[in-house]
């Protein structure tokens, strides 16, 4: 099983490796985490997504909600939620391939970033699923390197927002 959870930290040095430190020492699966300041300078959104069975997932939320910096930790439901990933993809193109993966591309709504003589980057935001299909879709080609970001995400509306004085 898989969850994800959005934490509000203080913006201090050193808050993201006592947060993965206490995975490691405590022996927890992170599959992404993701971080970045929020509109107020302070706070940094942590998105952990993490796995086990629902015993380890709650033991997970009470010892992160127990650190000192983290002003507040919540459970992104998936269907109170929007999640996104990026993706960039640098593919090996000639001239002939190029107008292909242009097309496959376009059907997913991605962005051409950067075109050279022999290769070209893709860039990709969207749902796990959707990048995956994207990347099963270039399964012919060559990918000379390929960098995700993991998972970010917000629960929908103003209703879970949380207000910090």
């Amino acid at each position: 099983m898989q969850r994800v959870y959005s934490l509000i930290v203080n913006n201090d040095p050193g808050v993201l490796s006592r947060i993965s430190g206490l995975f490691s020492r405590r022996g927890y699966s992170i599959d992404s985490i993701t971080a970045g300041v929020t509109a107020d300078p302070r706070f940094t959104r942590i998105i952990i997504v993490a796995s086990g069975d629902d015993l380890i997932l709650e033991q997970i939320e009470k010892q992160v909600r127990k650190l000192e910096n983290v002003i507040e930790i919540k459970v992104l439901d998936p269907a109170e939620s929007v999640y996104r990933e990026l993706i960039m993809v640098k593919i090996r193109a000639n001239a002939s391939e190029r107008a292909e993966i242009i097309s496959v591309a376009d059907i997913f709504r991605a962005k051409i970033v950067d075109v050279e003589k022999e290769s070209l980057m893709v860039e990709l935001t969207g749902t796990q699923s959707k990048l995956e299909a994207f990347i099963n879709l270039l399964e012919g080609y060559e990918i000379l390197e390929l960098a995700r970001t993991g998972i970010t995400g917000l629960s929908r509306g103003i209703k879970d927002v949380t207000y910090i004085d």
